[in-house]
């Protein structure tokens, strides 16, 4: 890989905040307590940069093994955050997060600028630490109307990363279902924007007015299928992205736990050959 990534679950820094969240197996993270009202959001603490102390130590052991190979810094999106703290877990929809944000849409700013300040300084602690870039995840993203984010989350997410301000590094946002956000995302001050697999490298440049770099977006459905299918795939991925000014490459999503990694490994070779 040109690249490592920081990989953790997307709750640690809220865990850190002090939030009671557990993971649970087969279903992911789980508040006992969700966040549903206004005093609930006023008895969140901000986060102590002492807790940060084992992710900068992560990060420090991680770039000293990795040696010239760069690290990227994770966080979660303020949207995603709250998301999994009001809903109290994963969910298909975000319907109660949805609700708060209309019904009590002080409370609602309270929490994701609560959320935005926690994962910006987790990104900060890890940057400081060393690693060479950080990218903003907000896998909820697609829930949202074009409306209520440009409304009532990309502030809170430009406010996370304005958490990095003084640090040189590059800017990322990736967001599953980001389609119809697209062109506002720019707006949160990122160097690149990552494409899930729904829409084409090329319709996704035009969409940013062909002068963003992208991120993307191999189809992870796709990792499992025969190699011929899934070369065919990367080839078509590689010629949409060179409608951008520039092209990481990456998946559409995350890791299928069933993939093989051998298979990763000859997209890897594949890619590098073909660049």
């Amino acid at each position: 890989m040109d690249a490592a990534i920081l990989f953790s679950d997307i709750v640690v820094p809220v865990l850190l905040a002090g939030v009671d969240v557990r993971i649970v197996p087969g279903r992911g993270p789980v508040l006992d307590e969700p966040i549903r009202t206004a005093s609930d959001v006023l008895r969140l603490r901000p986060i102590d940069p002492d807790a940060l102390a084992p992710i900068s130590e992560a990060v420090r052991l991680t770039v000293a093994e990795l040696g010239s190979t760069p690290l990227i810094a994770f966080g979660g999106a303020p949207f995603t955050l709250a998301s999994y703290l009001v809903e109290g877990g994963p969910s298909k929809d975000q319907l109660r997060a949805r609700s708060l944000m209309y019904s009590d849409p002080h409370a609602w700013a309270a929490l994701l600028n609560w959320c935005a300040d926690v994962t910006g300084a987790f990104l900060r602690a890890q940057v400081e630490a060393g690693a060479s870039a950080a990218q903003l995840f907000d896998s909820w993203i697609g829930s949202l109307s074009r409306r209520d984010y440009q409304r009532r989350v990309a502030p809170h997410s430009k406010r996370a990363l304005d958490a990095l301000r003084g640090l040189e590094v590059p800017k990322l946002h990736f967001g599953v279902g980001s389609g119809e956000v697209l062109d506002l995302l720019p707006g949160l001050g990122v160097d690149a924007v990552g494409v899930d697999w729904r829409i084409p490298l090329d319709e996704a440049s035009a969409r940013l007015g062909g002068g963003v770099p992208l991120q993307g977006n191999i189809d992870p459905a796709l990792l499992v299928a025969p190699w011929p299918v899934l070369q065919a795939h990367v080839e078509d991925v590689l010629d949409r992205g060179l409608a951008a000014p520039a092209h990481i490459v990456n998946l559409g999503h995350g890791v299928p736990p069933e993939t093989d990694p051998e298979v990763l490994t000859r997209v890897v070779e594949f890619v590098h050959a073909r660049s």
